[in-house]
């Protein structure tokens, strides 16, 4: 089935109108059948630890305030304690009701959502083979309720997570983000929204400075801009005053990555979510570049028109943004190992934070 291009014109009436319960209960059904043959192994070894547990702590519980309740001499001092702890393992069984009842709803609509936009959903990717920057950070990295489109090309919108540890202390990370296959590889672009940056970049990735491009008119007041060394004049072809205009007026509040053959905008709120109005937004923004990425796609690296690389010592060419002359080499889709990848950087807010506290420290002891 043809399946129509992610606009701003979409059918939300499954993310909001009343679901029958029975339809949940058999999707439900569906998902863990689908499901079951891939359960891992941290999956079974956490269900098995939080089972031992149960069964040794709550008998433990129980025997202790039964004899806490037997210090008082009287059988209503021992019934209270009791009656109170199945009261309290009630609620907690009824919050877990609710809260597994609403993540199969939620799954549900999710689901019909996709169905009625010609699209598709997937519950969770363990790990997800791509090459955005957030999706090599960390562990336990997975993306839930995926919503994915293949007309006029392949796009993803999802939730993704990963968890970071620093000494004994772990941190989870959340990020909402859309993926649209490109037709050719680009050099690594990428572009820090400053709409929702705080103390510094948001971005869980830093840059060289050196590798900074300020473009023309005011798409620098919403953007950094980053591009490898030598792309210059490649990123401003990329980048054309039509494009930024449509980037500014759609995607201001979203950071951008071009990389390999990918385009990824990246949200630390939930892209895939129940929320007509976020879906809106977003497929507003892709809607917005799709028409834009033919011009992309006659982009040609001229650093490999002789089938090599240079080591980026020497100046190479800029991309060829027009149709050769006959008899002249066009260089093959692809981009010179130099422009692949954004040479990182450190970042300086541990520094500053760390000066910061030394004065403060000095300033308190003279006083």
């Amino acid at each position: 089935m043809s399946q129509p291009a992610p606009t701003s014109t979409f059918d939300a009436r499954p993310l909001t109108e009343p679901v029958d319960p029975a339809a949940v209960r058999a999707f439900a059904a569906e998902l863990r059948s689908r499901q079951s043959a891939g359960v891992n192994a941290a999956t079974v070894v956490g269900i098995v630890v939080a089972a031992i547990a149960a069964l040794v702590m709550v008998p433990i519980f129980v025997s202790v305030i039964l004899n806490l309740a037997a210090m008082g001499g009287s059988p209503a001092s021992a019934a209270i304690p009791l009656v109170l702890l199945l009261l309290l393992l009630a609620g907690a069984g009824v919050l877990i009701w609710f809260g597994v009842r609403g993540a199969r709803i939620t799954r549900y609509r999710l689901h019909r959502f996709a169905r009625a936009n010609g699209m598709t959903y997937e519950p969770k990717v363990i790990d997800p083979p791509l090459p955005g920057m957030i999706f090599s950070i960390g562990r336990s990295r997975q993306s839930t309720d995926l919503i994915r489109g293949t007309r006029p090309r392949f796009v993803e919108f999802g939730n993704y997570q990963y968890t970071v540890q620093s000494g004994k202390n772990s941190t989870t990370y959340r990020w909402g983000y859309v993926a649209v296959k490109l037709d050719v590889p680009l050099p690594n672009i990428v572009l820090d929204a400053k709409g929702n940056n705080g103390f510094g970049s948001n971005l869980p990735a830093s840059f060289r400075k050196a590798q900074r491009l300020s473009l023309e008119g005011d798409f620098d007041e919403h953007f950094t801009l980053y591009c490898p060394a030598g792309y210059e004049r490649d990123a401003l072809y990329l980048f054309t005053p039509d494009i930024m205009a449509r980037f500014i007026d759609n995607a201001a509040e979203l950071d951008v990555e071009i990389v390999d053959d990918w385009l990824f905008l990246y949200t630390q709120r939930k892209a895939s979510t129940l929320d007509p109005a976020t879906w809106a937004w977003l497929f507003g923004a892709v809607g917005a570049l799709l028409t834009k990425f033919e011009q992309w796609a006659r982009w040609r690296d001229e650093r490999l028109v002789d089938g090599t690389a240079h080591d980026g010592l020497s100046a190479p060419s800029p991309a060829l943004p027009f149709a050769p002359p006959a008899g002249m080499l066009t260089p093959p889709p692809g981009v010179a190992p130099q422009g692949r990848r954004l040479k990182r950087g450190g970042s300086w807010v541990p520094i500053v934070v760390v000066f910061g506290l030394i004065a403060f420290w000095i300033v308190s002891r003279l006083n």
